[in-house]
C-alpha cells in the first residue's frame, strides 16, 4: 500500500479530526500522548518476550499491532501538520543514507576540469616539525624540503596540540578533495574561473574550513580526543553539513565528513606524541597516513607529487586573498 494512501484512509478513522475543538491543541495532544502510550504498550510487550521466552507465543502478533497502532498515530500527527507520509519517508530515507550508506561520490572531483597548476596533487607528502624562533617553540610544515605556510602555536594559554592542525585539513584534502586553507598553500587555487576562485577558493570558504577544524577540535577535546572512537555525534556532522552547505564539499555526505575527521585525529594524535611527522595525503586512496618522526635536518625525505615550484607560500589573513 502507498504509505499516503494509507494516510488517507487512517484520517477517516480519526475521532478527533481538525481544530473544531482546539482548546489546548486536543486535535494534536491526543495523537501525541497515543504515540508516546502504544511505544509504552510496545515496550510492555518484550518485557514479556524477556520474561516468558517462548512461552509468549503471541509475541510477533502483539508486536505488529502496537506497531500498526503507533503507525497510524504517526500519519495522524503528520496529517495535522499538513505533511504527508511518504515526504516524511523519502525525506527519513536520504537523511539515513548520508549518515551511514555507502554512496559512490568518488568520481566527483571538484578540480578534475582544471589545469595541473589547479589541482590538488593525488599523493603528495607534507612534515610537520618543531623550531625554536625567538626562543618560542612553534610548528613549521614543509614540503620538497621548502617551508608551507607560517610557523603555527597553539595560540592558548594552555598547551593542547591545535599548532598541529593542518592534519585536519590534510584529511579533509585525503577524504573529501577539499580545503581551500590547503588549496591556497599549495598556490592550487582556481584562479582561471573568477568565480570559484572568489566563492569556493576565497576567504570565506577559508574562515569555514578553519571554523570546521575548530568545532571538530573542541568536540574531540571533551571526546578523549576520538581515541577508539567509531561514530562522531549526528548534531555535530549536521552542523559541518550546514555551515558548508553552500560550497562544493555539500557534495559530500556526513559519512565520509566522519571518516575525514576520525582519520585526521588518528594522524594528529601519532603527530602531536613525536612532537611533529611525515604525513601522506594520498587522495587516490581517500587516505591519510603517518609515516614516522619528523625527519632530522640532513636526513634524505621522500619528494612528493607536487613541482617545487608550486610549494613556498606564506599564510596570509584570508581578507587578503580574495
Amino acid at each position: 500500500m502507498n504509505l499516503n494512501n494509507y494516510q488517507r484512509e487512517a484520517q477517516k478513522t480519526d475521532r478527533v479530526p481538525g481544530r473544531k475543538n482546539a482548546q489546548a491543541g486536543v486535535d494534536l495532544v491526543v495523537p501525541l500522548l497515543g504515540l508516546a502510550g502504544e511505544t509504552g504498550e510496545l515496550l510492555s510487550e518484550y518485557k514479556k518476550h524477556l520474561r516468558d521466552g517462548s512461552a509468549h507465543l503471541l509475541f510477533k502478533d502483539r508486536v505488529a499491532e502496537e506497531l500498526g497502532d503507533l503507525l497510524w498515530y504517526v500519519a495522524n500527527v503528520a496529517a495535522k501538520f499538513n505533511l504527508k507520509l511518504e515526504d516524511i519517508a523519502q525525506g527519513n530515507l536520504k537523511k539515513t543514507k548520508d549518515r551511514w550508506g555507502s554512496q559512490d561520490t568518488s568520481l566527483i572531483v571538484f578540480d578534475a576540469e582544471y589545469k595541473e597548476g589547479e589541482q590538488f596533487p593525488r599523493q603528495f607528502e607534507v612534515q610537520l616539525s618543531e623550531v625554536v624562533v625567538r626562543g618560542k617553540k612553534k610548528i613549521r610544515a614543509r614540503m620538497n624540503g621548502k617551508q608551507i605556510g607560517d610557523d603555527l602555536t597553539d595560540n592558548a594559554d594552555d598547551p593542547d596540540g591545535y599548532r598541529f592542525h593542518d592534519v585536519f585539513h590534510l584529511g579533509y584534502v585525503a577524504v573529501l578533495g577539499w580545503s581551500p586553507v590547503i588549496r591556497k598553500l599549495l598556490k592550487r587555487k582556481r584562479r582561471s574561473n573568477p568565480q570559484v576562485d572568489e566563492v569556493q577558493d576565497g576567504g570565506r570558504a577559508q574562515v569555514i574550513d578553519e571554523g570546521v577544524a575548530a568545532l571538530a577540535f573542541d568536540y574531540a577535546k571533551g571526546h578523549k580526543w576520538l581515541e577508539g572512537v567509531t561514530d562522531l555525534d549526528y548534531q555535530l556532522l549536521r552542523t559541518i553539513k550546514g555551515v558548508t552547505s553552500l560550497l562544493e564539499v555539500r557534495e559530500r555526505s556526513m559519512g565520509e565528513w566522519q571518516r575525514a575527521i576520525l582519520l585526521g585525529f588518528d594522524v594528529w594524535r601519532a603527530v602531536l606524541k613525536t612532537g611533529g611527522g611525515r604525513i601522506l595525503v594520498d587522495l587516490d586512496a581517500k587516505d591519510l597516513k603517518y609515516l614516522g618522526p619528523p625527519n632530522k635536518p640532513g636526513t634524505k625525505r621522500v619528494r612528493s607529487a607536487l613541482p617545487a615550484s608550486h610549494t613556498a607560500l606564506k599564510r596570509r589573513r584570508p581578507s587578503q586573498d580574495q
